[in-house]
């Protein structure tokens, strides 16, 4: 049972240790960009796509509406 506790302080304790390490950088925002919601494009992400059709700006673009583009 001692064990199982140590396991789980030292897991709670790299738990928070990432917790901290990662504060102030969202995953996908591109470097130097803030704010709540992330620019549209390719560009403005972190990691670009391999592909990116004109179908996939579209959704990109109208990202925080429910209605999908109007051509998809």
């Amino acid at each position: 049972m001692l064990k199982l506790l140590a396991l789980a302080g030292l897991g709670y304790a790299g738990y928070r240790y990432f917790q901290t390490q990662n504060r102030g950088s969202h995953v996908a925002f591109a470097s130097g960009q803030t704010g709540t919601v992330r620019d549209a494009g390719p560009a403005a992400m972190r990691s670009t796509p391999k592909s990116w059709s004109k179908t996939d700006e579209e959704s990109d673009q109208s990202f925080p509406a429910s209605d999908p583009p109007a051509n998809y």
